[in-house]
């Protein structure tokens, strides 16, 4: 009796994924103006790795990451705004550039290809761009981008957890909240 207890209370806690990645069940999203997540990232190139917890919120043509440490040490705050760039690592030191992708890149030390990453990180390949479907995701631009796992959010399946590599970088993405056009789903 106690050993048939215990089996049933593991399978509550245990997280299963909700189906598999599906490109085409994921189209709609392209339509959203807004849309936020909060998670944790990783993020290893030739040289450096670090991890950071992750906040991205998303305005039709605007961009927000704010990037933390443990207990919300550190931040540093990312804004992209069409061709321009806002890297905001408090105590007054902010710095702008009309490159935003090799900005990034100079300020963090490893290429991220932030204009695509924001089409990623919602499950679809950056429109406009070729790309070639995979079992679970697609590759793009030189990068492979794979849906580990999805999670329900309203009545969309949402990435949960993703890695994004290319030859010298890797970035690992888990997504424990998203907000689709304000309204929120734990």
């Amino acid at each position: 009796m106690g050993s048939a207890w215990l089996l049933s209370a593991c399978a509550i806690f245990q997280e299963e994924p909700v189906g598999l990645y599906s490109r085409m069940s994921s189209l709609p999203v392209y339509k959203l103006s807004q849309w936020s997540f909060d998670g944790r990232l990783a993020l290893t190139g030739q040289k450096d790795s670090w991890s950071a917890n992750i906040d991205w919120q998303h305005h039709q043509d605007q961009e927000r990451i704010r990037l933390s440490g443990p207990l919300g040490q550190g931040g540093t705050v990312i804004q992209l705004m069409g061709d321009r760039v806002t890297v905001d690592r408090g105590h007054g030191d902010v710095q702008s550039s009309d490159q935003p992708e090799a900005f990034i890149n100079q300020q963090i030390g490893v290429f991220v290809p932030a204009y695509s990453l924001r089409y990623w990180v919602t499950g679809l390949p950056e429109p406009n761009q070729a790309f070639e479907e995979t079992g679970s995701g697609f590759k793009q631009s030189g990068w492979l981008i794979e849906y580990k796992q999805m999670q329900a959010v309203d009545d969309q399946a949402m990435p949960r957890k993703l890695t994004v590599t290319n030859g010298q970088t890797k970035l690992k993405l888990v997504i424990d909240q998203w907000v689709l056009n304000g309204s929120g789903v734990k």
